[in-house]
Protein backbone atom coordinates (compact mmCIF):
# COMPACT_ATOMS: atom_id res chain seq x y z
CA UNK A 1 0.00 0.00 0.00
CA UNK A 2 1.53 3.54 -1.03
CA UNK A 3 0.72 6.57 1.44
CA UNK A 4 -0.46 10.11 -0.33
CA UNK A 5 2.37 11.90 -1.88
CA UNK A 6 4.64 14.06 0.47
CA UNK A 7 3.59 12.20 3.55
CA UNK A 8 6.63 12.73 5.35
CA UNK A 9 8.42 10.76 7.84
CA UNK A 10 6.57 8.62 10.69
CA UNK A 11 8.81 10.27 13.89
CA UNK A 12 8.68 8.51 16.85
CA UNK A 13 9.45 10.75 19.97
CA UNK A 14 12.38 9.36 22.88
CA UNK A 15 10.30 5.98 24.81
CA UNK A 16 11.58 3.15 26.51
CA UNK A 17 9.53 0.65 24.64
CA UNK A 18 11.89 -2.64 23.65
CA UNK A 19 10.94 -2.49 20.16
CA UNK A 20 9.33 -0.70 17.48
CA UNK A 21 8.52 -3.80 15.18
CA UNK A 22 4.33 -2.71 14.85
CA UNK A 23 5.59 0.52 14.00
CA UNK A 24 8.37 -0.34 11.71
CA UNK A 25 6.01 -3.09 9.54
CA UNK A 26 3.29 -0.22 9.19
CA UNK A 27 5.61 2.50 8.02
CA UNK A 28 7.16 -0.62 5.58
CA UNK A 29 3.77 -1.12 4.14
CA UNK A 30 3.28 2.24 3.23
CA UNK A 31 6.83 3.12 1.91
CA UNK A 32 7.38 5.62 4.56
CA UNK A 33 10.62 6.02 6.82
CA UNK A 34 10.56 5.53 10.62
CA UNK A 35 12.39 8.05 12.47
CA UNK A 36 13.07 6.73 16.44
CA UNK A 37 14.20 10.36 17.95
CA UNK A 38 17.10 9.33 20.13
CA UNK A 39 16.66 12.42 22.74
CA UNK A 40 14.14 15.79 22.97
CA UNK A 41 16.81 17.45 20.70
CA UNK A 42 16.38 15.18 17.96
CA UNK A 43 13.15 14.90 18.09
CA UNK A 44 12.47 18.48 17.56
CA UNK A 45 14.89 19.05 14.42
CA UNK A 46 13.28 15.84 12.99
CA UNK A 47 9.53 17.47 13.31
CA UNK A 48 9.61 19.38 9.76
CA UNK A 49 9.85 16.04 7.95
CA UNK A 50 7.00 14.33 10.16
CA UNK A 51 3.82 13.52 8.35
CA UNK A 52 2.75 11.48 11.57
CA UNK A 53 4.26 11.99 14.88
CA UNK A 54 3.71 9.47 16.95
CA UNK A 55 4.08 11.20 20.94
CA UNK A 56 5.37 9.52 24.45
CA UNK A 57 5.47 11.09 27.59
CA UNK A 58 9.16 12.36 26.87
CA UNK A 59 8.43 14.88 24.34
CA UNK A 60 6.17 18.10 24.05
CA UNK A 61 4.08 19.60 21.34
CA UNK A 62 3.67 22.99 22.40
CA UNK A 63 2.75 25.78 20.06
CA UNK A 64 6.32 26.14 18.91
CA UNK A 65 6.91 23.05 18.14
CA UNK A 66 3.33 22.43 16.70
CA UNK A 67 4.03 25.31 14.05
CA UNK A 68 7.14 23.52 12.80
CA UNK A 69 5.35 20.25 11.69
CA UNK A 70 4.28 22.15 8.34
CA UNK A 71 3.59 18.36 6.63
CA UNK A 72 2.29 16.64 9.51
CA UNK A 73 -1.24 14.64 9.03
CA UNK A 74 -1.91 13.58 12.78
CA UNK A 75 -0.44 12.66 15.77
CA UNK A 76 -1.02 9.94 17.99
CA UNK A 77 -0.67 9.98 21.63
CA UNK A 78 0.30 6.93 23.26
CA UNK A 79 -1.53 6.06 26.26
CA UNK A 80 -4.46 8.33 27.32
CA UNK A 81 -2.63 11.35 28.58
CA UNK A 82 -1.94 14.41 26.26
CA UNK A 83 -0.87 17.03 29.24
CA UNK A 84 2.16 17.32 27.38
CA UNK A 85 0.65 18.57 24.11
CA UNK A 86 -1.21 21.90 23.79
CA UNK A 87 -4.13 20.99 22.15
CA UNK A 88 -5.76 24.00 21.03
CA UNK A 89 -2.66 25.19 19.44
CA UNK A 90 -3.00 21.59 17.59
CA UNK A 91 -6.69 22.78 16.34
CA UNK A 92 -5.72 25.89 14.70
CA UNK A 93 -2.91 24.09 13.26
CA UNK A 94 -5.30 21.61 11.80
CA UNK A 95 -3.37 18.74 13.34
CA UNK A 96 -5.42 15.84 14.85
CA UNK A 97 -4.37 14.47 18.17
CA UNK A 98 -5.94 11.07 19.12
CA UNK A 99 -4.86 8.81 22.24
CA UNK A 100 -4.55 5.22 22.79
CA UNK A 101 -7.05 4.91 26.20
CA UNK A 102 -8.11 1.79 27.58
CA UNK A 103 -4.90 -0.78 27.22
CA UNK A 104 -3.61 -0.86 31.14
CA UNK A 105 -6.92 0.51 32.64
CA UNK A 106 -6.41 -2.88 34.79
CA UNK A 107 -2.99 -2.62 35.46
CA UNK A 108 -2.97 0.79 36.91
CA UNK A 109 -6.05 0.47 38.99
CA UNK A 110 -4.13 -2.71 40.49
CA UNK A 111 -0.88 -0.62 41.15
CA UNK A 112 -2.37 2.25 42.63
CA UNK A 113 -4.52 -0.46 45.00
CA UNK A 114 -1.21 -2.33 45.87
CA UNK A 115 0.36 1.05 46.95
CA UNK A 116 -2.52 2.04 48.64
CA UNK A 117 -2.80 -1.39 51.09
CA UNK A 118 0.95 -1.66 51.56
CA UNK A 119 1.09 1.91 53.13
CA UNK A 120 -1.99 1.67 55.09
CA UNK A 121 -0.24 -0.69 56.40
CA UNK A 122 2.62 0.91 56.87
CA UNK A 123 4.94 -1.63 55.05
CA UNK A 124 7.19 0.58 53.75
CA UNK A 125 7.70 1.92 57.22
CA UNK A 126 8.52 -2.01 58.56
CA UNK A 127 10.98 -2.70 56.53
CA UNK A 128 12.95 0.77 56.45
CA UNK A 129 12.88 0.19 60.13
CA UNK A 130 14.56 -3.50 59.40
CA UNK A 131 16.95 -2.19 56.73
CA UNK A 132 18.14 0.15 59.52
CA UNK A 133 18.87 -2.33 62.02
CA UNK A 134 15.96 -1.79 64.05
CA UNK A 135 13.19 -3.05 65.20
CA UNK A 136 9.04 -2.27 65.34
CA UNK A 137 8.94 0.97 67.43
CA UNK A 138 5.09 2.42 66.72
CA UNK A 139 4.91 1.24 63.18
CA UNK A 140 1.20 0.86 62.09
CA UNK A 141 -0.60 1.34 66.21
CA UNK A 142 -1.92 4.54 64.07
CA UNK A 143 -2.87 2.22 61.22
CA UNK A 144 -6.93 1.81 61.21
CA UNK A 145 -8.05 -1.96 59.70
CA UNK A 146 -8.99 -2.65 56.56
CA UNK A 147 -13.01 -2.44 58.06
CA UNK A 148 -12.52 0.75 59.32
CA UNK A 149 -10.42 2.48 56.91
CA UNK A 150 -11.88 5.18 54.43
CA UNK A 151 -10.21 5.42 51.03
CA UNK A 152 -11.21 8.48 48.50
CA UNK A 153 -11.18 7.92 45.07
CA UNK A 154 -11.15 11.01 42.94
CA UNK A 155 -12.12 10.22 39.67
CA UNK A 156 -14.48 7.43 38.46
CA UNK A 157 -13.23 7.02 35.00
CA UNK A 158 -12.59 3.32 34.18
CA UNK A 159 -9.80 3.00 36.46
CA UNK A 160 -11.03 4.95 39.36
CA UNK A 161 -14.17 2.31 39.30
CA UNK A 162 -11.82 -0.77 39.11
CA UNK A 163 -9.63 0.77 42.37
CA UNK A 164 -13.38 1.47 44.02
CA UNK A 165 -14.02 -1.83 43.14
CA UNK A 166 -10.76 -3.26 44.71
CA UNK A 167 -10.92 -0.97 48.27
CA UNK A 168 -14.66 -2.00 48.65
CA UNK A 169 -13.77 -5.88 48.10
CA UNK A 170 -11.63 -5.77 50.82
CA UNK A 171 -13.96 -4.53 53.50
CA UNK A 172 -13.00 -0.10 53.43
CA UNK A 173 -15.85 2.17 53.30
CA UNK A 174 -15.31 3.75 49.86
CA UNK A 175 -16.37 7.25 48.95
CA UNK A 176 -15.60 9.03 45.26
CA UNK A 177 -15.77 12.54 43.72
CA UNK A 178 -16.05 13.46 39.63
CA UNK A 179 -17.30 16.37 38.54
CA UNK A 180 -18.09 14.70 35.19
CA UNK A 181 -18.91 11.16 35.67
CA UNK A 182 -21.94 9.79 36.81
CA UNK A 183 -21.28 6.74 39.24
CA UNK A 184 -23.62 4.76 41.56
CA UNK A 185 -20.97 2.16 42.79
CA UNK A 186 -19.65 4.09 45.83
CA UNK A 187 -21.22 7.40 47.74
CA UNK A 188 -20.10 10.63 46.31
CA UNK A 189 -18.97 12.95 48.58
CA UNK A 190 -17.76 16.66 48.31
CA UNK A 191 -14.39 17.18 47.63
CA UNK A 192 -12.59 18.86 50.31
CA UNK A 193 -14.07 16.32 52.40
CA UNK A 194 -12.65 13.51 50.80
CA UNK A 195 -9.40 15.05 50.29
CA UNK A 196 -9.37 16.51 54.24
CA UNK A 197 -11.44 13.34 55.93
CA UNK A 198 -10.10 10.02 54.30
CA UNK A 199 -7.09 7.31 55.19
CA UNK A 200 -6.57 6.81 51.48
CA UNK A 201 -6.43 9.40 49.03
CA UNK A 202 -6.41 7.76 45.29
CA UNK A 203 -5.88 10.48 42.71
CA UNK A 204 -7.35 9.46 38.99
CA UNK A 205 -7.93 12.81 37.22
CA UNK A 206 -6.22 14.32 34.59
CA UNK A 207 -4.10 17.19 34.25
CA UNK A 208 -5.84 20.64 33.44
CA UNK A 209 -6.44 23.58 34.87
CA UNK A 210 -8.85 23.08 37.04
CA UNK A 211 -6.84 19.97 38.73
CA UNK A 212 -3.31 21.13 38.42
CA UNK A 213 -2.15 21.29 42.24
CA UNK A 214 -4.67 19.82 43.22
CA UNK A 215 -3.31 18.27 46.47
CA UNK A 216 -1.98 21.73 47.70
CA UNK A 217 0.58 22.51 50.50
CA UNK A 218 -2.52 24.03 52.05
CA UNK A 219 -4.96 20.72 50.97
CA UNK A 220 -1.87 18.45 52.69
CA UNK A 221 -1.90 20.26 55.59
CA UNK A 222 -5.57 19.93 56.37
CA UNK A 223 -5.37 15.99 55.54
CA UNK A 224 -6.05 13.53 58.08
CA UNK A 225 -3.10 12.91 60.01
CA UNK A 226 -1.43 9.50 59.17
CA UNK A 227 -3.35 9.60 55.69
CA UNK A 228 -1.91 7.89 52.50
CA UNK A 229 -1.46 9.77 49.24
CA UNK A 230 -1.54 7.70 46.00
CA UNK A 231 -1.22 9.19 42.64
CA UNK A 232 -0.80 6.65 39.57
CA UNK A 233 -2.21 9.51 37.10
CA UNK A 234 -0.30 13.37 36.20
CA UNK A 235 2.50 14.47 38.11
CA UNK A 236 1.07 18.27 38.79
CA UNK A 237 -1.66 17.05 40.57
CA UNK A 238 0.44 16.73 43.67
CA UNK A 239 2.60 19.68 45.76
CA UNK A 240 5.72 17.31 45.71
CA UNK A 241 7.19 19.53 47.88
CA UNK A 242 5.11 19.86 50.61
CA UNK A 243 4.33 16.32 50.06
CA UNK A 244 7.75 15.09 51.09
CA UNK A 245 8.06 17.82 54.13
CA UNK A 246 4.78 16.43 55.35
CA UNK A 247 5.86 13.03 55.26
CA UNK A 248 9.47 13.65 56.82
CA UNK A 249 7.19 15.75 59.79
CA UNK A 250 4.95 12.92 60.43
CA UNK A 251 2.03 14.03 59.30
CA UNK A 252 1.53 12.10 56.52
CA UNK A 253 1.67 8.10 56.65
CA UNK A 254 2.53 7.28 53.55
CA UNK A 255 2.38 8.23 49.46
CA UNK A 256 2.47 6.17 46.74
CA UNK A 257 3.85 8.13 43.38
CA UNK A 258 4.23 6.80 39.92
CA UNK A 259 3.73 9.78 38.13
CA UNK A 260 6.11 12.72 38.70
CA UNK A 261 6.28 16.77 38.03
CA UNK A 262 9.28 16.19 36.46
CA UNK A 263 10.30 12.87 34.83
CA UNK A 264 12.79 10.77 34.96
CA UNK A 265 12.64 12.08 38.56
CA UNK A 266 15.85 14.57 39.03
CA UNK A 267 18.32 13.23 41.26
CA UNK A 268 17.69 16.15 43.90
CA UNK A 269 13.78 15.42 43.84
CA UNK A 270 12.67 15.95 47.92
CA UNK A 271 10.66 12.34 47.42
CA UNK A 272 14.00 10.95 47.05
CA UNK A 273 14.50 8.66 50.43
CA UNK A 274 11.50 10.08 51.45
CA UNK A 275 10.09 7.39 54.63
CA UNK A 276 6.64 6.10 54.06
CA UNK A 277 7.22 6.37 50.28
CA UNK A 278 6.66 3.89 47.59
CA UNK A 279 8.20 6.01 44.10
CA UNK A 280 7.61 3.75 41.09
CA UNK A 281 9.19 5.35 37.58
CA UNK A 282 5.72 6.11 35.78
CA UNK A 283 5.23 1.73 34.96
CA UNK A 284 1.69 1.40 36.89
CA UNK A 285 0.45 0.69 33.06
CA UNK A 286 2.91 -2.14 32.08
CA UNK A 287 2.53 -6.07 32.23
CA UNK A 288 3.40 -8.54 29.46
CA UNK A 289 0.56 -7.65 27.66
CA UNK A 290 -0.57 -3.98 27.72
CA UNK A 291 2.54 -2.86 25.87
CA UNK A 292 1.28 -5.05 22.68
CA UNK A 293 -2.06 -3.26 23.15
CA UNK A 294 -0.49 0.24 23.17
CA UNK A 295 1.52 0.09 20.43
CA UNK A 296 -0.79 -1.97 18.21
CA UNK A 297 -3.62 0.82 19.22
CA UNK A 298 -1.34 3.35 18.19
CA UNK A 299 -0.45 1.92 14.82
CA UNK A 300 -4.40 1.41 13.74
CA UNK A 301 -4.90 5.43 14.58
CA UNK A 302 -1.90 5.93 12.20
CA UNK A 303 -3.42 3.58 9.54
CA UNK A 304 -6.30 5.53 9.67
CA UNK A 305 -4.63 8.95 9.31
CA UNK A 306 -2.91 7.33 6.04
CA UNK A 307 -5.55 6.19 4.74
CA UNK A 308 -7.95 9.25 5.28
CA UNK A 309 -9.95 7.66 7.78
CA UNK A 310 -11.13 9.27 10.76
CA UNK A 311 -9.36 8.16 13.70
CA UNK A 312 -10.42 6.55 17.40
CA UNK A 313 -10.39 8.70 20.04
CA UNK A 314 -9.64 12.18 18.78
CA UNK A 315 -8.97 15.06 21.63
CA UNK A 316 -9.18 17.60 19.14
CA UNK A 317 -12.08 19.36 17.49
CA UNK A 318 -13.10 19.00 13.75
Amino acid sequence: MSAPTDSGTILVAPHHFPDLDRERALAAEFALELVEAPDVAAFRAALPDAGIVLLTPYARLGEEELARLVRCRAVVRYGIGYDNIDVPAAERAGIPVAIVPGTANEEVASHAFAMGLALARRIPAGQAAIAAGGWAGTIAYDAPPLSRLEVAVIGMGRIGRRVAGMWAAVGATVRAYDPFATFDEVPAAPLAELLEASDVVSLHVPLGEATRGLVSADVIARMRRGAVVVNVSRGGLVDEAALAAALASGHLGGAGIDTFADEPLPADHPLRGAQSAILTPHVAWRSNVSLGALQAGAVARVRAALVGATMDDLVTRA
